[in-house]
């Protein structure tokens, strides 16, 4: 009977985006509930080929990853230096266990929908009720407001995904329902004030607007575009005070920088990190310097006046890629870009389904829907990662992983053959 482990698959499905924005760790309860579940069905999957075959490119990149973490830890930690290597590890059994066990696309549509209206509403209460400048923050981090201000935007953006694909079967009610998911989800975007992620948000935009209007219609992306519009616009007017001053200090800072080398700023404070970083290195690019040894080498750097003592306050470079290259070289580019990569091309939607149910445009759009749920992942990560170490967080990893997981079991649960080449 694998009735049960179907439900287990499903709730977590449904637990992950919905907590994530709401509570402290929310995340973990899902996957607390997935590693469970994994535990219990080991038999169901242990020794068993992985299915569908191409999913074993995902497993050699977690395992990849968690190899890349492993090298250039920094073991005067101890057993803590471990953390972060036994993260992608966990996620192994996870996968497995949704591969064997898919979650239904509802639950995953559901969660996410949750997910977003919940960090709409958190974002809401932190600023509005209890007066803070920025959402999920604390007197000694707001690293928080970047991370979940842009997982609040990310999962908003994934609301207006199957808004589109299903607009014409949809009645208003469901519409209205999402397309207001959809707009908390961005509000938390915008109140967290994370200028990279509304960056990283636009560029994911226009390109999930293109697949759209390659895989359903360019009608429907051009509805979809102006439903955006119509969302941002009162979300933009009515924070635009703080947006015109965000932008502004950002154009400020990169003229101080270029003119003075003003790097206590928070975007000069960047872009000394980053030059400095890369100067790093190009001295030791295969295998860079370790953890450890790049905060010896930057304090060392930073005495001798090759920088600014402000990025003497931060652990990681505010880059994901640079920050690999410097302390694990191009092992580490290597291995994040494979993590990157190997969902996007999982995902990338192919040809058009072949109808092998009594309702083909339905198949066609549900894989639609969660491939571009699926693109849309890996596509915004890259861009947080422009401005954000957000893999060295462990919502970062988690949260991604599970994402990506979740969809590609759902995915599997419809998945439908492709049509052969024309000609065959």
């Amino acid at each position: 009977m694998h009735l049960p482990h179907h439900r287990i698959s499903n709730l977590a499905a449904f637990l992950v985006p919905a907590l994530s924005l709401w509570l402290p760790s929310g995340y973990a309860y899902g996957t607390a509930l997935l590693m469970v579940g994994a535990m219990l069905a080991v038999r169901d999957w242990w020794g068993r080929p992985v299915l569908p075959p191409e999913a074993r490119w995902l497993v050699l990149a977690i395992a990849l990853m968690a190899l890349v973490w492993l090298h250039g830890g920094d073991w005067s930690k101890g057993a803590s230096a471990l953390n972060k290597p036994l993260r992608y590890l966990l996620m192994l059994p996870c996968l497995f266990y949704v591969l064997r066990f898919p979650p239904r696309r509802d639950w995953l549509l559901a969660g996410i929908a949750v997910g977003a209206c919940m960090g709409g509403l958190r974002a809401l209460y932190d600023t509005q009720m209890l007066g803070l400048e920025r959402p999920w923050i604390t007197e000694h981090d707001s690293s928080n407001a970047i991370q979940l201000g842009n997982l609040s935007g990310l999962l908003g953006l994934i609301c207006w995904i199957p808004l589109m694909v299903y607009w014409p079967r949809w009645r208003w009610p469901m519409r209205l329902l999402l397309a207001l998911c959809c707009l908390l989800g961005l509000l938390g975007s915008l109140l967290s004030q994370t200028r990279g992620g509304w960056l990283a948000l636009a560029l994911s935009g226009l390109a999930l607007g293109w697949l759209l209007a390659r895989r359903v219609s360019s009608g429907r992306a051009l509805i979809g575009a102006l439903l955006l519009a119509l969302i941002l616009a009162p979300l933009g007017w009515h924070q635009r005070q703080k947006i015109e001053e965000r932008v502004q200090w950002a154009y400020d800072e990169v003229t101080e920088y270029q003119a003075a080398g003003q790097a206590s700023t928070s975007v000069g404070q960047r872009l000394d990190h980053w030059q400095l970083a890369w100067h790093m290195g190009l001295a030791k690019p295969l295998l860079g310097w370790g953890e450890a040894g790049y905060a010896t080498e930057k304090a060392r750097r930073v005495a001798l006046g090759q920088a600014h003592p402000a990025i003497l306050a931060y652990g990681h470079t505010h880059n994901e890629l640079l920050d690999q290259f410097v302390k694990r070289g191009l092992v580490g580019v290597g291995g994040l870009l494979v993590l990157y990569l190997v969902p996007l091309a999982l995902f990338w939607p192919r040809r058009r389904v072949r109808p092998n149910t009594a309702d083909p445009g339905e198949l066609h759009e549900n894989d639609t829907c969660l491939r571009l749920i699926g693109v849309s992942v890996p596509l915004s990560f890259m861009g947080f990662g422009l401005t954000q170490v957000f893999f060295a967080h462990y919502n970062g990893v988690v949260i991604y992983l599970d994402l990506v997981i979740l969809v590609l079991g759902a995915l599997q649960a419809t998945q439908p053959r492709t049509l052969p080449p024309e000609g065959q």
